[in-house]
């Protein structure tokens, strides 16, 4: 009897250590990555954010506070008419 107790025994913590590795150790790993992408992608934004609050003021240093304003605006304009642009392939002809 203790022999089918002992073996039941690691039969069940067997079966229970390998349920923990598929399900609660997986978990585990997951959110940790989660977690260190969350805060790379927010470190990440915040660096930008900071890169281009100092070109714009060096430049509105450089050629004055309006002109800055105006070059910026510019430079935005431009981005969004090439994004705008590409928004349908050119080899795709459009739904309408």
């Amino acid at each position: 009897c203790r022999g089918v107790a002992a073996i039941l025994r690691i039969v069940l913590e067997q079966v229970a250590t390998k349920i923990r590795e598929l399900s609660v150790d997986r978990a585990s790993t997951a959110i940790t990555w989660i977690a260190i992408s969350l805060i790379l992608i927010v470190g990440a934004l915040m660096a930008v954010f900071w890169l281009l609050v100092g070109i714009f003021r060096i430049l509105g240093t450089l050629i004055g506070q309006e002109t800055a304003y105006a070059v910026v605006g510019l430079v935005l304009i431009l981005v969004g008419a090439f994004v705008w642009s590409r928004r349908y392939p050119q080899d795709q002809t459009s739904q309408e």
